[in-house]
């Protein structure tokens, strides 16, 4: 088996903004094996020290260089890091200089702006987007009219972690609806969803992945039985044809791409909190 080469995101925040991007940059070379660590809130020379010992120890047990991914923005924290021996990639040098010389202007570092609070009207429209989505989930309650766009699809087919993604990083108020035995029965569209049939969007699923997922939530149940995810499935997916209701299939898609795509075709353009 090949060896597993320490990877570190390290930051003087959260590290959020350091392993998004380490992570995307991995993912190009599938045919080596990383074992990563998230080192948040690194903004003394004293926690700089000790993960840069903690980095170099990684090293030394792996038998391998580490990889540091840092969006520290004090070059002196960078340097103590740096002495670990690890490959240093910093997120920010390759585009500080373009940007310096394009704007006339030097930067000015500041910490933990990137996921920091702007402002208090961002933070609350964030906040009051995951309260509206958790209280709309699953059909919970069906007033739509504040709602930026609705979810539709069978049980289990990825509709409230994706409200709950674009609540959490996009503000966007989503509800979402599940289609039951009964609506998929009738083949229409419910009477309540076509008031609001601009804000619709449908997810589906291949029964096969949704059988694995409902089995552990309910095993051998009728609910999780193959056959019923088979029939489910085909018929939310002619319902949606139907009513001209773009859909995707989340199958292989990530909560980013499915959010993504969402988005894109219902108009909504809103900036990544």
């Amino acid at each position: 088996m090949a060896p597993v080469r320490p990877v570190f995101y390290v930051s003087d925040g959260t590290g959020i903004t350091a392993e998004t991007i380490g992570h995307s940059l991995l993912t190009q070379f599938s045919a080596i094996r990383f074992m990563s660590d998230r080192l948040p809130f690194i903004d003394t020379l004293e926690k700089a020290t000790e993960a840069a010992a903690k980095i170099r120890h990684a090293g030394e047990t792996a038998g391998m260089r580490p990889v540091v991914v840092s969006s520290c923005v004090d070059p002196a924290l960078t340097a103590v890091l740096a002495q670990s021996g690890a490959l240093m990639l910093d997120i920010f040098a390759p585009f500080i200089g373009p940007l310096e010389r394009e704007l006339g202007q030097t930067r000015q570092p500041r910490v933990g702006h990137a996921h920091g609070m702007v402002d208090f009207e961002t933070y609350h429209r964030r906040i009051n987007a995951m309260n509206y989505a958790l209280a709309h989930d699953d059909g919970a309650r069906l007033d739509y009219g504040d709602a930026d766009l609705v979810l539709v699809g069978v049980s289990r087919a990825g509709k409230t972690p994706t409200c709950v993604y674009l609540a959490l990083h996009h503000g966007v108020r989503a509800a979402n609806y599940p289609l039951t035995p009964e609506d998929l029965e009738s083949e229409c569209l419910p009477a309540l969803l076509r008031q609001h049939r601009h804000k619709l969007f449908g997810l589906t699923i291949d029964p096969a992945r949704l059988h694995q997922i409902r089995q552990e939530r309910r095993p051998n149940s009728r609910y999780a039985q193959l056959d019923t995810c088979r029939r489910e499935v085909a018929q939310a997916e002619a319902m949606m044809r139907r009513e001209g209701i773009e859909m995707l299939s989340t199958t292989h898609a990530s909560i980013e791409e499915i959010s993504s795509r969402v988005m894109e075709h219902l108009g909504i353009n809103r900036e990544m909190f």
